[in-house]
């Protein structure tokens, strides 16, 4: 404990050096223009893969990215970001080689959080995504990480929060995003929902996309 202790010091020091004004401007507010909603996995750090600083990201993380409209904690979030703070992109990323993703693919029993991952569970049942004998067991998993991004892209663009958002003409955007803990890089689901009437066509195109790329890899 003492060495995080240690590294916060030297960290608010290097911020001072760099910008001795930084923190009594982020002690004063914060008006990000960003919602990222994305796995608790402490490989992805939101911040750091996007280059942001502390203040330009508000962050929401939960194991696996899930957005269900059961979660108070994350409608929580989005509703601060949304109406108070006035976000302008909602972005959902999840993962390549989701530890919860994995689990829930090959129905592994680790308690509590089992409840959780049936969320990813009705993902692989509305896509019909299983893992069969002579598959690649890595290719699915991350089809069904993909797709469950996509899902829960749907599921913030049926919010009120959103839809009342873009009811008053809010500039709002939903993404979804998927990260490569391989590589660092971020790819773009195509997925990007300005209107609740978007939700069906664009929903429906990116889902084709990632089952036409796992078909013809496989």
């Amino acid at each position: 404990m003492k060495e995080l202790f240690r590294k916060n010091i030297e960290w608010a020091e290097a911020m001072t050096q760099a910008d001795p004004t930084f923190f009594e401007r982020l002690s004063k507010q914060q008006a990000p223009e960003y919602l990222w909603i994305g796995c608790s996995d402490s490989r992805v750090p939101a911040n750091e893969i996007v280059g942001l600083m502390p203040g330009e990201l508000f962050v929401h993380r939960n194991v696996a990215n899930i957005v269900v409209h059961s979660d108070l904690n994350c409608l929580s979030v989005m509703q601060y970001a949304v109406e108070y703070l006035k976000v302008k992109h909602v972005i959902v990323c999840g993962h390549y080689g989701c530890g919860g993703v994995k689990a829930a693919v090959e129905k592994q029993h680790l308690g509590l959080i089992d409840h959780w991952l049936l969320n990813v569970q009705d993902v692989q049942y509305i896509h019909q995504t299983y893992l069969s004998d002579g598959c690649d067991k890595d290719a699915m998993i991350n089809q069904v990480c993909e797709l469950n991004v996509i899902e829960g892209v749907v599921n913030v663009s049926k919010t009120n929060i959103i839809k009342d958002a873009w009811a008053r003409g809010q500039e709002l955007t939903v993404h979804g995003w998927i990260y490569g803990i391989g590589d660092g890089l971020l790819r773009d689901l195509e997925v990007n929902i300005n209107c609740r009437e978007e939700i069906r066509s664009v929903y429906h195109a990116a889902v084709e996309k990632i089952k036409h790329r796992y078909a013809t890899s496989s």
